[in-house]
C-alpha cells in the first residue's frame, strides 16, 4: 500500500484544528472525510483513512474532539473506553457539526482533489455523516452504526444527496426497530440501508472484540461501489 500522510491545519472560525490527511498513489483523487469514533483519530481511524487513500481517494479524518481535548487516542476498553465516554460528554455536537463540515470545505480547496467530497462515518461518525449531510457539506455520505439517527429522522427532507447506511443486526445499542425507522424514512431516495446478519456495533473496527471480517468486508465494498457510482 503506497499512501502518504501528515496531520495538516483545518481552519475553524478564527480558528484551527487538525485532520490526518492520507494521499494515494496518483497524489490525487476524490476526497473523503473519515469521522471518527468516540475514540479520537486513533490508530483504527487513521487505518481506515489509509485504506481508502489505498483505494484512490484523498482522505482526511479531523479531530472532531479538539476543543476537549486535542489528538486524543483511545482504546476501546477499560480506563480508555471510560475516558472515550467523558470526553463525548463534553462535546458540543452543533460545534462538532461545524467543524466536519469545515473539515469538507479544506479537503475541497486541497489542490489534490480533483472530484466530489464524501463522508464515510463510524458510530459518532456515523451520525455526524448524516447530520453533515442534512447540512449540506457533502456530495455522498455514508454511515456505519450510527446510533441517534433515528431520533433525528426529522432532518431526512434536507438530505439533497445520496446516503448509504450501514448496521449490525445485534447491535443493542441500534435496535432493530431503530433500523426499520431509517428505511422507511429513507425508502423512495437515493439511499440505501445494510443490516449485517450476526454483526454487533464496531463490526468494522480490527480493534474491536466486535470486529467482523465479513460484515467488515462486504460494507467496505458496498461503501465503495456507492461512491464510485456517485462520483
Amino acid at each position: 500500500m503506497t499512501v502518504t500522510s501528515r496531520w495538516i491545519d483545518i481552519p475553524a472560525n478564527g480558528d484551527t484544528f487538525q485532520g490526518y490527511l492520507a494521499l494515494p498513489k496518483a497524489g490525487k483523487g476524490p476526497g473523503v472525510v473519515i469521522i471518527q469514533e468516540i475514540f479520537g483519530v486513533n490508530s483504527h481511524i487513521r487505518a481506515v483513512a489509509d485504506q481508502y487513500a489505498a483505494d484512490g481517494y484523498v482522505a482526511l479524518a479531523p479531530d472532531i474532539f479538539w476543543r476537549v481535548q486535542p489528538r486524543v487516542e483511545l482504546g476501546y476498553d477499560g480506563a480508555d473506553r471510560e475516558k472515550a465516554m467523558e470526553i463525548y460528554g463534553k462535546l458540543d455536537l452543533a460545534h462538532a457539526v461545524a467543524d466536519v463540515s469545515a473539515a469538507a470545505a479544506a479537503l475541497r480547496s486541497l489542490p489534490e482533489v480533483t472530484g466530489k467530497v464524501a463522508a464515510v462515518g463510524y458510530c459518532l461518525g456515523g451520525r455526524l455523516a448524516y447530520l453533515s449531510a442534512a447540512q449540506g457539506a457533502f456530495d455522498i455520505a455514508v454511515a456505519y452504526y450510527g446510533g441517534g439517527i433515528q431520533n433525528e429522522l426529522d432532518l431526512a427532507d434536507k438530505i439533497k444527496v445520496p446516503m448509504q447506511f450501514h448496521y449490525g443486526a445485534i447491535d443493542a445499542h441500534i435496535p432493530s426497530d431503530a433500523v426499520d425507522s431509517v428505511k422507511q424514512r429513507f425508502a423512495g431516495k437515493d439511499a440505501q440501508v445494510h443490516v449485517y446478519p450476526g454483526a454487533d456495533h464496531g463490526f468494522n473496527c480490527t480493534d474491536r472484540a466486535s470486529y467482523n471480517q465479513a460484515a467488515s468486508a462486504l460494507a467496505h465494498g458496498r461503501a465503495l461501489t456507492f461512491l464510485g457510482e456517485h462520483s
